[in-house]
């Protein structure tokens, strides 16, 4: 029997080359005010491109959660109907990349667990480095799961904590044994808690409306909300809103920050800033030093939209090179079911991307993009250009070679998929059938993003990751060894 088929996976598994998505996650308090699930609707709506497999909205009222949670894209997901019967003080909602557990309904987020003490639900964007390792020894002491995804393991700890603790305490008990990157957002009985990981690798940030209080993965949400910017969220740090008040716990310290360099290369929106940082101007910055390393003599300058759109037009203002479109992007590619055909296959891309001959026939191109992992897309690409005409290809890539694989909620795949850890530079060149190929220097990245080299994680570039990978036992068995030999 014949898979069913989505084009929107087709276009995603053969545009690997841009595919980091991982997942968005917001957060509303706003005791009183009504159709609060609306508001977190259309942050959703604003932090679309970091998930599109599945979204979901939990409200809270009195400590009683209503939640509806689905696969597809928000629009898709929600009506007013549903939105309707989503009433609370408290609202927090999530959209879904899967880079932990299976692409299914099940597995969506906000989850909802109900303990002895009432009921919580959570959000969470990242991914947990040893949630197997907890998850199996739980698993040895009779928890049940539901789910296939890390970030139940962390829902399931708070609730075996609560029994003794406030939810403060729980969380703070959680985070001592789980390892790894995460942005949570939390409700339970009357608060809204916001979580960043001890280094900061996930964003998380907060802003303030006349009503209450919003924590977003992107600032790009607060002024649809109508909220000012207040912070980002610190490093270790958990924001509880309570009682029209926001409070702040340190929960862990003196860990070495380690800001993901991907959310400023690709995931954010560039109308966001993360760490007091401008997504924009990361990239525009990115785009000049490209043109500095990788220099070449071109009719104009073009991006891959949309995500080497900023990068490209630093290029073009840095070279002196103009800057002008070549690529059309088709923005409304639904969700159509068909049957998959090699010419479906083939055609996939171009569904996506339409080449405007006129502006490109007989020029010099330089096409400026932000990664390429695998190389599919980007061989694709250059191959459309060339048959519309264009003289010269000479791609450029507004980031380094990707060679080591994420393992803190960036779904890049395994080292054997990775171009660049398995061909050289040229030879890659050869595959996509440019005229030269160039990329920005991991120096030049760090410079453009501007916040220390020693602050951002490049481990996809460099292979330095911000923590040691677990092996064996895990610190769950650990500590209850520990509680039994004292």
């Amino acid at each position: 029997m014949q898979r069913e088929f989505d084009i929107n996976t087709e276009l995603r598994e053969l545009e690997e080359d841009k595919v980091f998505d991982e997942c968005g996650v917001v957060g509303v308090y706003a005791p009183g005010k009504e159709d609060i699930a609306r508001a977190v609707y259309f942050g959703l709506h604003s932090l679309q491109h970091r998930g599109q497999e599945s979204a979901g909205i939990a409200s809270n009222k009195g400590g009683k959660i209503q939640y509806y949670k689905e696969m597809g894209l928000v629009q898709e997901v929600f009506n007013d109907g549903i939105i309707g019967r989503l009433q609370g003080d408290i609202s927090i909602g999530h959209v879904r990349y899967s880079t932990s557990g299976e692409s299914h309904a099940v597995n969506a987020m906000p989850l909802v667990v109900y303990h002895k003490g009432g009921s919580l639900a959570l959000a969470h964007n990242g991914n947990l480095v040893n949630a197997e390792l907890l998850r199996e020894e739980m698993q040895d002491r009779g928890v049940i799961f539901q789910t296939s995804i890390d970030s139940e393991v962390i829902a399931a700890l708070i609730a075996r904590f609560i029994r003794e603790n406030t939810i403060e305490e729980s969380i703070v008990k959680t985070l001592e044994l789980v390892e790894g990157a995460y942005a949570l957002v939390i409700t339970s009985g009357n608060k809204l808690i916001g979580v960043r990981d001890p280094r900061g690798i996930r964003p998380l940030c907060i802003g303030r409306t006349k009503d209450g209080y919003v924590l977003s993965s992107e600032s790009c949400i607060f002024p649809l909300l109508r909220a000012t910017f207040v912070r980002d969220v610190e490093p270790g740090e958990m924001v509880i809103i309570e009682d029209h008040e926001l409070k702040s716990k340190k929960y862990s310290k003196g860990v070495k920050k380690a800001i993901c360099a991907f959310e400023y290369v690709y995931l954010a929106r560039p109308d966001s800033d993360i760490d007091g940082r401008s997504v924009y101007m990361a990239r525009s910055q990115a785009g000049r030093m490209l043109a500095k390393e990788h220099p070449v003599e071109a009719d104009m300058v073009i991006a891959v939209p949309d995500s080497g759109t900023v990068a490209a037009i630093g290029y073009a203002e840095a070279s002196g090179i103009p800057y002008g479109e070549g690529l059309i992007k088709n923005r409304y590619v639904g969700r159509t079911f068909i049957q998959p055909d090699q010419r479906m296959r083939e055609l996939s891309v171009r569904l996506k991307l339409n080449v405007l001959k006129d502006n490109i026939k007989g020029k010099k191109i330089i096409m400026v993009d932000d990664s390429i992992v695998r190389g599919t897309t980007s061989g694709k690409i250059v191959k459309m250009l060339k048959e519309a005409g264009a003289a010269e290809v000479h791609v450029r890539v507004c980031s380094p070679p990707v060679i080591h694989p994420c393992h803190f909620g960036i779904d890049t795949p395994d080292p054997d998929k990775l171009v660049a850890a398995n061909y050289s530079i040229d030879e890659i060149r050869k595959m996509i059938g440019a005229d030269s190929l160039g990329y920005l220097s991991t120096e030049g990245l760090l410079e453009s993003i501007g916040l220390g080299g020693d602050q951002v994680c490049a481990a996809c570039f460099n292979g330095d990751y911000p923590m040691v990978l677990p092996e064996g036992e895990g610190k769950l068995n650990g500590m209850e060894k520990e509680k039994e030999a004292s």
